[in-house]
């Protein structure tokens, strides 16, 4: 049942998303955009609820309910970002705005970048594992709990292994192309004689 609440979730994350944009950018409506995505915390909040009444009900601990704690690190600490990203793209295609920039490609501003990544994983690792501490004393000494602390290790993990990536971009900084200023996209001279 969880993990079908999980996939309900994500659809029905994506599916707000895309009505709230929609309503945004076509109907032109930008508050009722705004309502529709401050329901995103909302599934969130009922994949919680579910969850912990799962276990106070006497559900076993599972894998199930240690996915549920990761899904609701990941929305925490990448929901906005995701969902302003999309935005500006939809601003752009939709609205007329310009093109959104993308992030830095070369040297430390692409290294502070994805230290910033790193420091969102490093958010949603911390809130699942808060959530699955608290489902870990919730259940107490009556039940295995060690599903749970393998997606709390998992976790940990996870924002670990992203550090180590963020750390290499600032030690070995990847060089922009000749021709190229601080990372900007290069321009062929075809694209410099035409203008």
């Amino acid at each position: 049942m969880i993990v079908a609440l999980i996939i309900a979730c994500e659809v029905g994350f994506w599916v707000l998303l895309a009505l709230g944009l929609a309503v945004r950018y076509l109907l032109k409506r930008r508050r009722t955009s705004v309502v529709l995505l401050l329901c995103e915390p909302v599934l969130e909040l009922v994949l919680f609820v579910v969850t912990a009444i799962d276990l106070k009900n006497g559900a076993e601990p599972s894998w199930e309910h240690g996915l549920a704690a990761l899904y609701i690190g990941f929305t925490v600490a990448y929901g906005h970002y995701t969902i302003r990203w999309l935005d500006g793209h939809a601003a752009h295609r939709l609205g007329g705005a310009p093109k959104p920039v993308g992030p830095p490609r070369y040297g430390m501003p692409r290294a502070r970048h994805e230290g910033r990544l790193w420091l969102r994983t490093l958010l949603a690792a911390a809130v699942a594992c808060a959530l699955l501490q608290g489902a870990v004393w919730y259940v107490g000494g009556s039940g295995d709990v060690s599903s749970l602390r393998s997606f709390q290790g998992a976790a940990l993990r996870t924002a670990g292994i992203h550090g180590l990536v963020a750390l290499a971009y600032l030690i070995w900084p990847k060089k922009a192309p000749a021709g190229t200023e601080d990372g900007q996209r290069f321009t062929s001279p075809k694209e410099s004689a035409r203008r």
